[in-house]
């Protein structure tokens, strides 16, 4: 993955930034390999000027937009409604090799791509049917980013989820029941009845942070493990995601900056799904991608096709392995489109039907299936309908649990609430931090007697 340029040259003839834009704000466009913004510092446009590299790894670069329009009823009522400019024409792209994926990664990543969309199928009809405690949150269209991204992680680094990358719980070991139980309130689920949607988390086994319901939280929580693991002597990799909509909050801003100066191994997936609950990009932010906005933190920023697997690995692969090395944070701009309200309450009548049909016809799944089965030739029609049969007979299977775990008991319900005595131990997961002194010794510093 390409990081961020940053160089100072002098325009010798004292031209205006090309595109003839203002010298303080000329952005100009570059090839697909990526985007150059140019910004020249106060004063005269032919000193300082600085180049930024936003590399841009997509195939497609959609051109059309959502537009606001209020009309007036015959009782002369306004309403407001969305249409979209441009073209939707466009023909689907190809997906991108990967430089990194082996055949049988790209088909492991592919099964749990449809285990999540099998999984959120199963759920749907159970919310139906009247057993789900609560809503449902759907990542129909992100299944590649989920997945894809989770999978380039190693044992030993962490991540949290959203709502909508439950994708991410099933490559890291979780199983779909889990995820069921837990919509249904189950005594099995993660959380023993206690919550009807995602908020739980394994630090033990599987590294994941339970998600946050306030947007953009995790953010430091995730910081807060990275530095940990630095002082007990890892550099590790933590992954964690924000909408386009909560990548605007207060708190995301800090957390990102926090990460930048202290060189934490952040992992940062903007899902740019292209509506914030109602609202579409185009009232949310000025900037052309939000991937830019990772100049302003000193970091690579990077753009992906979300719904391109391949593009979505080898991102989360390199950012991973930067991670590693010791060498900070990377902010990783996804673009696809949520297919799906809010959630399950949200009928998304908001969003204009033709990007609907524009999106569906880049479905993640159906797109890496084609490449597999038709480009690759990877897998033969046969070996994909045996692995499609696979998947639903697991999805049956857990379901079948799900629906068969018992509610829990009354009485159960003062349990677990607060850390009781000798139910867990609290200790440095890699080891106690340690100082050389000035003699050649090691001795504990205050935080790791601290610590233990």
């Amino acid at each position: 993955m390409g990081t961020k340029k940053q160089k100072s040259k002098a325009n010798s003839n004292g031209s205006r930034p090309r595109n003839g834009a203002s010298a303080k704000n000329a952005h100009v466009a570059t090839a697909a390999s990526g985007r150059r913004v140019e910004q020249a510092s106060t004063g005269s446009p032919s000193h300082n000027l600085r180049t930024y590299e936003i590399p841009d790894y997509r195939l497609e670069h959609p051109t059309f937009t959502v537009r606001q329009r209020t009309e007036k009823d015959r009782q002369g009522n306004e309403h407001v409604h969305y249409e979209v400019e441009g073209s939707l024409d466009a023909p689907v792209p190809p997906i991108r090799d990967s430089k990194y994926l082996s055949k049988q990664q790209a088909i492991e990543i592919y099964r749990y791509m449809l285990l999540n969309r099998k999984m959120e199928i199963a759920l749907e009809n159970l919310y139906k049917q009247g057993k789900v405690v609560g809503g449902v949150y759907f990542g129909l269209g992100q299944e590649a980013c989920s997945c894809a991204s989770a999978y380039a992680l190693d044992q030993d680094d962490w991540f949290a989820p959203m709502i909508r990358n439950q994708g991410s719980l099933l490559v890291r070991g979780f199983r779909a029941s889990d995820t069921m139980m837990q919509y249904m309130a189950k005594a099995d689920s993660p959380t023993k009845g206690r919550d009807g949607t995602s908020h739980f988390g394994d630090i033990e086994k599987r590294n994941m942070v339970s998600p946050i319901s306030m947007l953009g939280d995790l953010i430091p929580v995730m910081c807060g493990v990275a530095l940990g693991a630095r002082l007990q002597g890892r550099n590790i990799a933590v992954m964690t995601y924000i909408g386009d909509g909560g990548q605007s909050t207060g708190v995301t801003y800090e957390g990102v900056n926090f990460a930048a100066v202290q060189n934490l191994g952040l992992v940062l997936f903007v899902e740019s799904n292209l509506w914030a609950y109602s609202t579409p990009s185009e009232m949310q932010y000025r900037c052309k991608d939000l991937a830019e906005r990772a100049i302003g933190y000193g970091i690579p920023g990077v753009i992906v096709d979300g719904t391109d697997a391949c593009q979505v690995y080898d991102a989360a692969h390199e950012a991973v392995d930067r991670a590693h090395r010791g060498e900070g944070t990377t902010m990783i701009e996804a673009k696809m489109m949520r297919m799906k309200g809010h959630a399950i309450h949200d009928a998304a009548t908001y969003v204009p039907k033709p990007m609907f049909e524009f999106w569906k016809k880049r479905d993640p799944i159906t797109r890496f299936e084609n490449y597999l089965v038709k480009n690759k030739k990877w897998l033969t029609p046969k070996e994909n309908e045996s692995l499609i049969a696979e998947v639903e007979q697991v999805i049956e299977a857990e379901r079948e649990i799900a629906v068969n775990s018992p509610m829990p008991t009354p009485e159960s319900a003062e349990g677990g609430v607060f850390c009781e005595n000798g139910c867990h131990e609290i200790k440095p997961k890699y080891g106690i931090p340690k100082v050389k002194k000035g003699t050649g010794a090691y001795k504990e510093t205050d935080a790791a007697v601290h610590l233990r």
